[in-house]
Order: C-alpha cells, then structure tokens, then sequence
C-alpha cells in the first residue's frame, strides 16, 4: 500500500514521555556530548524486537534522540516477510539517523491496540515521544524510502533530532547476517521492477515465476500487489469514489474503490464492499465480484484474520 505523505497533525501524543522541547534540549545535549568526544549512546543494534515490558525503554525513551520506525508484524503474515527485509535493509543504510523496532502483534496485543492497528503489517514511527502512522501493508521500496527520508527531515526540523552519531553502517547490525539461501533470480528481477515503478515488469516476471512453480507463495503475493497498484495508478480518487456512490448498481465502479481502499490500507472497507456486491448480483456481476475479492486476498495473504473472516462473509453471501 502507499505510504501516505508524513504530517505531523493529528499525532497522538504518548504521556509517557517527555514534551517535544525537552526531546530536543536532550538531543542537542547528546550531539554536544559527541562532538567532545564522549560519544552518544547509542543502541548495540538498529534493529531490535520490542515487546509491551521494553517498550518504554526501547522506544519512548530512545525516541528523544533519533525516530524510532515501528514495524508491527507477525509470523503468519506473508506481506510481512515482504516489507520487513526492505525495513531492515534501509534501517542499516540510514546508517543511525533511525532505529526500526520490530513488535510481533500477536505477543504483544497490547501494544498493537494502543496504537490502533487494524491490519499488519503497519508501520508508524515516534518522534520526541509523539506517534505517527506512516502506512499500511507492503508498499514499494521507493515510496518506503521518501517516507522515511520524510520522517528524518520532519524529525531535525521539528525537534532537532538528527540520531545517533557515528554509527557505521557496515556496524549497524547487532549481530552478523545470518546465512540467506540463494536469491531466485526471478523473483528478485520481479522484486526489482516492483520496488523500481515497473509495473507491467513486475507482473510479467511474478507469472512467469508462477508459470514454472504455480504454487509459490511469494510470487502470488507479488503478482497480487504489481496488479493492484497498476490498476489503481491513474485513478481520479475523488471522480472514481463519486462514480460509485452516484451508481451503486455499477459493478465496476465497486470494483474500482474496491481497489482504492485497499491499495490505501482500508483492507476491511475493501472486503466488505465486494461481498456487499456479491450478495446484491448474480451472473456475470457476481462473478467479477468474487474474482476480484479472491485477487485482494491473495495481496495480505490467506492466514490474515481480515481474509478468513471476509472469505466466512463470501460463503454466506454465495450460498
């Protein structure tokens, strides 16, 4: 899903940190502490797992000195495994100037109601104590990338926070990488054209890799997400939404802000209007409908609650 463009209204402010001025009378005396030598302090890792006990710690705390990116995830998700390497990597390229926390919903319900998450994965970042959404769902590298560089001019413009000092990036990690298996080179070519604005590239190599492995996991996702964003691309939001309010009747116009919602993380809005579509036609209408549901399950995965829940309400509705 797209990020949306960082703003820092409507931020829910965290009581348990200090206000936004003394975030930055700490940071300034941290780079002060620096540039005499003493060193900032700074956290064995960029990346680091976070539960509901070091939370405060963690994140609140270290949040006065550089923007903490959460990344709310869990091991059942597949968009997850999509999105958090891609964090993880440009944690280790930013080199200090953020920290990723990583917060597996399901050991941490917690957490993940505070902050109102309503599918994962989610990522949202806190700045001098203060959090904010950044996105929903696996978007493309590109657009992840100006997120946070958006988040780390908002987080030195507002608040002075420019992260922790003299961290090289070949030492960010807290631990060495762990072996990877061999890259599928057409996977990653579709991977690349993905993350590049390729569209029409991605798709065509996700089927091919899916024409050879007609089962693999991750090109059915990939395909899923290169197919959604393609179709969505040049829609006119507000002309697409108007379209399908003034004729509710019009198959593919739900179809389209069917599309909308979910490539801007309304994921239950999304299922929720093709099942409503489902139950009201028949034929050839209720067949587009279904198909196009099917084709958004495949974007978040099969095992997500949202999916199983949403496929329970297309049962009822077709039988």
């Amino acid at each position: 899903m797209q990020p949306r463009n960082m703003s820092m209204s409507g931020v829910v402010d965290l009581a348990a940190v200090k206000a936004a001025g003394e975030a930055k009378q700490k940071a300034e005396q941290e780079r002060s502490r620096a540039a005499e030598g003493n060193g900032a302090p700074g956290p064995a890792g960029l990346v680091i797992d976070v539960s509901e006990a070091d939370f405060e710690a963690e994140v609140l705390q270290r949040s006065a000195e550089v923007p903490v990116v959460i990344d709310f995830w869990a091991e059942w998700c597949e968009p997850c495994k999509q999105l958090s390497p891609v964090l993880e990597r440009l944690t280790q390229e930013y080199a200090g100037r953020l920290l990723l926390a990583k917060i597996d919903v399901d050991q941490n319900q917690m957490l993940m109601q505070q902050f109102g998450v309503q599918g994962i994965p989610a990522v949202f970042a806190v700045v001098a104590g203060q959090a904010l959404p950044l996105f929903q769902g696996a978007a493309p590298e590109q657009q992840i990338r100006a997120t946070l560089d958006q988040l780390v001019q908002v987080a030195e413009q507002r608040f002075g926070i420019t992260g922790l000092q003299g961290v090289p990036q070949e030492e960010a990690g807290e631990q060495p990488a762990e072996p990877q298996a061999p890259e599928d080179p057409v996977l990653a070519a579709a991977q690349q054209a993905l993350d590049s604005g390729d569209l029409p590239g991605a798709i065509q190599a996700y089927r091919n890799k899916l024409s050879d492995d007609p089962a693999n996991v991750e090109a059915k996702v990939g395909l899923a997400m290169a197919e959604l964003l393609s179709r969505v691309q040049d829609m006119d939001a507000r002309q697409v939404r108007k379209d399908a309010a003034d004729r509710p009747s019009d198959v593919a116009a739900q179809l389209q802000v069917a599309d909308l919602d979910m490539a801007g993380g309304h994921v239950e809005d999304a299922f929720g209007r093709l099942v409503d579509t489902v139950r009201r036609t028949a034929g050839e209408d209720r067949d587009a409908a279904r198909v196009r549901l099917l084709e958004l399950f495949e974007v978040i995965g099969p095992e997500d609650p949202r999916v199983v829940t949403a496929r329970a309400a297309l049962a009822r509705a077709l039988f």
